[in-house]
């Protein structure tokens, strides 16, 4: 189905008044579904022969810190029976159904958006972190988490473990230069050659 059009009205057509919004810009198809209608569309989604979108390629947030509601949890599927791609994007500000009983492999890719950025999944079998240590507080994709953090891990030989200190940046030994790597090892090349 190389015709976008022809998409989106094929989603309007499994989707009847389900999909909020089903969007065309710029030659790619957008749905803006309601979160509590998540899993139904999904499930229409991937059963509707017109559709057949039976693989879930990723699933990402977004984090629109000003705006109510703050996250947008953007899900990517494929139908190579159609030859189409789909981008389903459901609005929150802190939980969204799972998708994990409709595809299986949305555990990983919502543990990651809840590591990251915090967005709960009701229903998830196990939502746990998955990137960031264990001890580790807040989420570092959000727009409000501190850009240097306050604390940083190192392995202290005294106590043969690895402990929490506050961050400490040393700019007496930063040098800022214009020069890319790759003009500076020019330089000394042509001073070693006697150029």
């Amino acid at each position: 189905m190389r015709d976008r059009g022809a998409l989106a009205e094929a989603v309007c057509g499994v989707l009847g008044e389900s999909a909020a919004q089903v969007l065309l810009e710029r030659d790619e198809v957008t749905v803006i579904v309601p979160s509590e209608k998540l899993v139904e569309v999904m499930t229409a989604l991937r059963d509707d022969p017109r559709t057949a979108f039976h693989q879930l390629m990723d699933v990402g947030g977004v984090d629109y810190l000003a705006r109510t509601p703050r996250f947008d949890v953007a899900y990517q599927l494929l139908s190579l029976q159609q030859n189409a791609r789909l981008t389903v994007i459901a609005q929150t500000d802190d939980a969204v159904p799972s998708v994990v009983g409709v595809y299986p492999s949305a555990g990983w890719f919502e543990r990651e958006a809840f590591d990251l950025l915090g967005i709960m999944f009701d229903g998830h079998p196990d939502l746990r972190r998955l990137l960031t240590d264990y001890g580790f507080e807040g989420h570092p994709l959000r727009r409000d988490f501190p850009l240097m953090g306050f604390e940083e891990k190192v392995y202290d030989d005294l106590h043969a473990r690895v402990v929490s200190q506050p961050v400490t940046l040393q700019q007496d030994y930063r040098a800022f230069d214009a020069l890319s790597p790759w003009q500076g090892l020019t330089d000394v090349q042509k001073r070693e050659g006697g150029a």
